[in-house]
């Protein structure tokens, strides 16, 4: 432990946090959501929209978020959070909760594969815990900082095509119309180049299959922490790279080490 100079209560620093403590937490508020997303009969499903009316929310993406912090902060009430339905608070410890209660809410709305829980623990700025759960495929994916990344436990690993003519990748649009034309254009000019393209609507699961070689690539304008704090870490332990040009106005971009550079430059980022 340690304080500040000006007598402010001592906080964990990052060595002081042990990942293993946190990746159970994390598996546990997961564990209490998984099974109402996974309810084939799901009820009224209270659907809003946000900042368009393609950006849905629905009353069990609220109620997630709610039954996680409510888990989360009763066993750490000294963490910060970070959700995608409004969670929000400073924390004491280092630790940061980063929370996407339904990521693909769309998909889940409609009743499609391809929407996941995620939560990750940022300790001292960087994603050091991550899981995320697809309950439609029954898969927990789970990474830890320097501890590689797993799915239903076993070990994964990014995949290596030759060249990005051979590569799958995976991307996504925005809810904007007007990003969503640019990224139209980018995408017109980077097909006739490479295998194919998948739009599966969740990012998480995006990142998934790219840490565990199902697609050699993802990138996406307009995404947020809690669509990839979990995920990216998860494709970092799994050997493959990220870079993040979102303060730029730029993508995310994340695949294994044969491809990371080309794509970078065809999405028309530089690596630094």
């Amino acid at each position: 432990m340690e304080g500040d100079r000006n007598g402010a209560p001592a906080r964990v620093v990052t060595s002081e946090v042990a990942l293993g403590d946190l990746l159970a937490l994390a598996n546990a508020a997961a564990d209490a959501v998984v099974p109402t997303l996974a309810a084939p009969d799901r009820g009224d499903l209270g659907i809003d929209t946000k900042s368009s009316v393609s950006d849905m929310v629905t009353a069990i993406d609220r109620w997630s978020e709610a039954t996680i912090v409510d888990l989360l902060m009763s066993a750490r009430p000294g963490d910060g959070l970070l959700g995608e339905e409004g969670a929000n608070k400073p924390s004491d410890t280092g630790v940061v909760w980063v929370i996407d209660p339904i990521d693909g809410t769309t998909n889940f709305i409609r009743d499609l594969p391809g929407f996941s829980v995620s939560i990750a623990a940022r300790i001292d700025g960087i994603d050091s815990v991550g899981v995320i759960h697809d309950p439609i495929r029954s898969e927990r994916f789970e990474a830890v900082l320097g501890g590689g990344a797993t799915c239903n436990g076993d070990p994964i690993g990014v995949s290596s095509p030759g060249d990005m003519s051979r590569a799958v990748l995976a991307t996504g649009f925005n809810y904007q119309p007007a990003v969503r034309t640019a990224q139209a254009e980018l995408l017109r000019g980077l097909l006739p180049d490479i295998a194919d393209i998948r739009r599966f609507g969740g990012a998480a699961l995006d990142c998934c299959a790219v840490a565990m070689g199902r697609l050699d690539g993802y990138y996406e304008i307009g995404v947020s922490d809690w669509d990839i704090a979990a995920g990216g870490l998860l494709i970092r332990e799994a050997g493959g790279l990220t870079a993040d040009h979102r303060s730029e106005g730029g993508p995310f971009i994340a695949a294994g080490p044969a491809i990371f550079s080309t794509l970078l430059k065809r999405v028309g980022v530089h690596a630094t």
